[in-house]
């Protein structure tokens, strides 16, 4: 397997915007779903820094869901949002709210593109002000970030 460890790439095309761009060792249809499914999402989401204790996925346009974990230190980190747009196996946008600061909800468009077997994810996140995108990224985000998706990458190709 040619893992991609830390690999994803975080640019900001504007002051508003967050772009987060990495390629995994599996096919579009098993990264949608270790990325959708609940069950699977528990097994990535936190990276190894606790335990997702809730992951919940109403999958279809005006759907929530919500993720908690708790991490090694007995701190509970929860995201919420909504569905607006589910175009399986290629585009996903969602709302994100992070429950401990949550005047900061963030758009997120996820794309999927396939080629030879692998798979590129493209996020954009958007927010509204450049003190709520500053702030994301200055929370330590990208540490997080990377480290779930080298565990997303483990579950996607876990499924083949």
């Amino acid at each position: 397997m040619a893992t991609t460890t830390r690999s994803a790439k975080v640019t900001l095309p504007t002051d508003t915007q967050i772009l987060i761009e990495r390629e995994f060792d599996a096919p579009r249809q098993l990264v949608w779903k270790a990325y959708t499914t609940p069950e699977l999402i528990k097994r990535w989401w936190a990276g190894g820094n606790g335990t997702v204790t809730e992951a919940e996925v109403d999958l279809r346009v005006g759907g929530r869901w919500r993720y908690v974990m708790v991490t090694g230190e007995d701190f509970e980190v929860a995201f919420h949002g909504e569905f607006r747009e589910v175009a399986e196996p290629d585009r996903l946008v969602n709302t994100e709210v992070y429950e401990g600061a949550p005047d900061g909800l963030g758009v997120i468009t996820t794309t999927l593109t396939e080629s030879g077997g692998r798979t590129m994810l493209s996020q954009l996140c958007e927010y509204g002000d450049p003190k709520v995108r500053d702030a994301v990224i200055e929370s330590g985000m990208e540490g997080g970030m990377q480290a779930s998706m080298d565990e997303l990458e483990k579950v996607a190709v876990s499924l083949r």
